[in-house]
């Protein structure tokens, strides 16, 4: 990207200037080298989501990120309902509340080590992984409305899980507002039997261990200490939030088009908040967020029955459970008055700062848990959310590493044998459900994860608490 174009406010910041059709300014957040490194479609995206009417504030983009279908993945904007601000299924896309769940194992990298090949081995057999593969819930329809409407309360009502879990998932386990009624029964029906599935793409779950840690006051706080073992889990709402999402693109066009919203990309169909078809996409995507929690829930509860397996007196706890891709109703400051926005986030990550009442309260004097998945060969990161962040960009912080090539550049670079090998090489274990699917999540597919969080903690958008080194992954 030229940065010719871009106004620096700061060594971690730069402004997009508003011009044209642009209602607000854009921000993108990155060092240097990462901003150098963007696509040119991400500035044309966020000057497109800034466009939209009703946002507030500015357009932003993460330091992970990349292009995407309408915004950016790493893309971030609030809209007002009281001007005309719209919902749009392109601000969340199609796999609504794809998140990552960390749990403490309160086992050490030692005791881990000494059976890993064993433990791997029976992750790989109980956790269903692969494109379309279900798993052993088959869900009626009446038990899937249930799904829908309750999220991972449904699941810990049926058996899944511990009641305290729910305290450690954003939103409580369950995100308002969602109606059943408003999601196709062809969506419904390609859920039946992948509640409890991990999915493909860049689903994964892991076996990591604490390598370092850079606060301890919120280390402390999270249950972490150096060379201890967690399991993080990465999907989402599988078929059913993709299903949502190719079903409201339609809807929301033809809303557009009804009400000639003039929109600056075709991938950023929308409605206004207060309409009926907004209503609609708002309820039915809480549906999908209630799904991924469910589904979360159940893989957790299946992590904890294969530990138990091996690890009879280990008790496995839940640190947290954050969603991606969503929209959510929240409170802010905007010019002096608390307001109630949308907020859209697409592959970006809730960042909440200290004090905040939706945080549970052993973490509400630290912030929120910001959980940063990295790729099988690279760390990945535990950070806390800030106050600031929440100035700066509603409360919000990357998601991943983000990916610097495409799917099919990296098949065209790697192959999933020499991968997996190099790994293993490395003391890396990873049970894939196909070889073509570890060549598209290649490490080197993504941007250097390092230099992600480096500068989401220098942005104030988050701040690092741990760093957190693979010794097994599970692959879809």
């Amino acid at each position: 990207m030229d940065t010719s174009l871009l106004r620096r406010i700061n060594a971690y910041c730069w402004e997009v200037p508003q011009q044209g059709a642009m209602r607000v300014p854009g921000r993108l957040f990155g060092s240097g080298a990462l901003i150098r490194d963007l696509d040119d479609m991400v500035l044309e995206q966020v000057s497109q989501v800034a466009a939209l009417p009703g946002i507030v504030r500015a357009s932003l983009a993460m330091p992970d990120a990349h292009w995407g279908y309408g915004f950016p993945i790493g893309g971030v904007a609030a809209f007002d309902p009281d001007r005309g601000g719209i919902i749009s299924v392109g601000g969340v896309g199609y796999d609504i509340s794809c998140g990552v769940r960390t749990l403490r194992t309160g086992l050490s990298k030692e005791d881990v080590l000494s059976v890993l090949p064993e433990l791997v081995d029976l992750l790989a057999t109980v956790i269903p992984a692969g494109v379309g593969r279900g798993g052993q819930l088959r869900l009626s329809g009446s038990e899937l409305d249930d799904v829908l409407r309750l999220g991972a309360r449904w699941a810990v009502a049926q058996g899944y899980g511990e009641s305290r879990d729910l305290e450690y998932i954003e939103d409580g386990g369950c995100l308002s507002g969602a109606n059943p009624e408003v999601v196709s029964e062809t969506a419904k029906k390609r859920q039946q039997d992948q509640v409890g599935t991990l999915g493909s793409g860049n689903h994964y779950l892991e076996v990591q261990y604490v390598d370092a840690i850079y606060d301890q006051a919120a280390a402390f706080a999270f249950g972490l200490k150096e060379g201890g073992v967690v399991v993080s889990l990465h999907c989402g709402s599988r078929a059913l939030g993709h299903q949502i999402g190719t079903d409201y693109i339609q809807i929301l066009g033809r809303a557009a088009q009804k009400r000639s919203l003039h929109l600056p990309s075709r991938d950023l169909v929308c409605a206004p908040i207060d309409s009926k078809e907004g209503r609609d996409y708002y309820q039915a995507m809480a549906c999908g967020v209630n799904c991924a929690l469910a589904n979360r829930q159940v893989l957790g509860h299946l992590v904890r029955q294969a530990f138990a397996e091996m690890f009879p007196l280990a008790r496995l706890e839940l640190l947290y459970d954050v969603s991606h891709n969503t929209c959510k109703v929240e409170d802010h400051d905007v010019d002096g008055l608390r307001k109630s926005l949308y907020v859209h986030r697409k592959g970006a990550t809730r960042s909440f700062g200290p004090g905040r009442q939706e945080l549970p309260a052993a973490y509400r004097g630290v912030g929120q848990p910001v959980l940063i998945g990295g790729t099988m060969g690279t760390a990945s990161y535990i950070l806390a959310g800030t106050v600031e962040s929440e100035a700066m960009a509603w409360g919000s912080a990357c998601h991943g590493a983000g990916r610097a090539m495409s799917r099919k550049q990296a098949t065209k670079r790697w192959k999933g044998k020499s991968v997996l090998h190099e790994l293993e090489h490395r003391g890396i274990l990873v049970r894939a459900a196909s070889q073509r699917g570890v060549a598209e999540e290649a490490p080197g597919a993504y941007k250097d994860v390092d230099e992600v969080v480096e500068s989401t903690h220098h942005a104030g958008l988050a701040r690092k608490v741990g760093r957190l080194r693979p010794l097994a992954c599970i692959k879809g």
